[in-house]
């Protein structure tokens, strides 16, 4: 909003004056709201880098048992012991609210299943093929908390870069051209008040010369 392109009158001032009071609102609501979203991510973040870490070990474990498993059975069995899953996770995505920012909430059951309910024979394999099915299950669970935690902070981050971006704008942009233009139209109101304050001035000189005249 360029000053020269307004109308300097008293209710455009009034409008101005209004404007930048509604423009320092939304800035302290805004640096309030980025000050609690930081406040989230840095509550989220100790979570999701342990997670993340665990993940990776988790990742190595399962690995190491698999190789194992294939080195004791044969890779064909642990393939075989694979195509027997009857029950996959299920996993449920809901959504929960953080200062305005829509975060997953992933509910997963059947992960973890008992010896008895993972679909192949115990007889028939070894205790290896049990430690990698234990593994890879501890390995699907850690995974699918990782997920929900990360997705959470990015979408938080994502939250507190566009916020940022709007209490910018209006610290450096929206309320300096405004108070510029509230001064512009104080200083020509001023000027045009004097102009009238001269102008009855010499109406009246003049009148009263007139009548000293007369």
């Amino acid at each position: 909003m360029a000053a020269q392109n307004v109308t300097p009158t008293r209710s455009e001032l009034i409008n101005v004056k209004r404007k930048i009071a509604l423009s320092k609102s939304g800035y302290n609501l805004l640096k309030k709201k980025r000050d609690g979203l930081m406040y989230e991510v840095f509550a989220i973040l100790p979570k999701v880098k342990s997670i993340r870490a665990d993940l990776v070990q988790r990742y190595k474990a399962a690995q190491e048992s698999i190789q194992v498993a294939s080195a004791v059975e044969g890779a064909i069995t642990v393939r075989s012991v694979a195509m027997t899953v009857t029950n996959p996770p299920k996993v449920v995505l809901r959504e929960h609210n953080i200062m305005g920012v829509k975060v997953p909430k992933i509910q997963a059951d059947s992960v973890r299943h008992p010896l008895s309910e993972r679909g192949y024979g115990i007889v028939g394999t070894s205790p290896a093929i049990d430690e990698a099915v234990t593994s890879f299950e501890a390995l699907v669970e850690q995974a699918i908390l990782a997920a929900e935690l990360e997705t959470a902070i990015k979408r938080l981050l994502d939250e507190v870069e566009k916020t940022k971006r709007r209490v910018n704008a209006l610290e450096f942009k929206v309320l300096p051209e405004l108070d510029e233009v509230k001064k512009f139209i104080a200083l020509r109101l001023e000027e045009m008040e004097r102009d009238s304050l001269f102008t009855m001035k010499r109406i009246k000189a003049k009148a009263k010369a007139r009548e000293a005249e007369t």
